[in-house]
């Protein structure tokens, strides 16, 4: 596990397969612009809760802003088709 950390942490993995399925839920629903709270009520959590796995994608994934998280996902195809 410490060598794919490794080989993330130089850009030779793919650190989209270090999120966690609640993690790849907020980040769609983010990609497809729900505020916080609107995520919070769609995944029955607390808006503290999806502050908290926004903050585990940015760290994970070394972004900085919502608009990155965006970017990735649509890279990702985390939104299929019909945008």
């Amino acid at each position: 596990m410490e060598e794919y950390i490794g080989s993330v942490k130089q850009g030779t993995a793919d650190s989209f397969n270090l999120l966690s399925d609640r993690e790849k839920e907020v980040l769609t629903l983010i990609a497809k612009g729900f505020s916080n709270k609107e995520i919070a009520g769609q995944l029955v959590i607390s808006v503290k809760t999806v502050e908290s796995h926004k903050g585990n994608l940015m760290e994970k994934l070394k972004m900085k802003t919502r608009h990155e998280l965006v970017a990735f996902a649509l890279k990702k195809g985390l939104l299929g088709y019909g945008i």
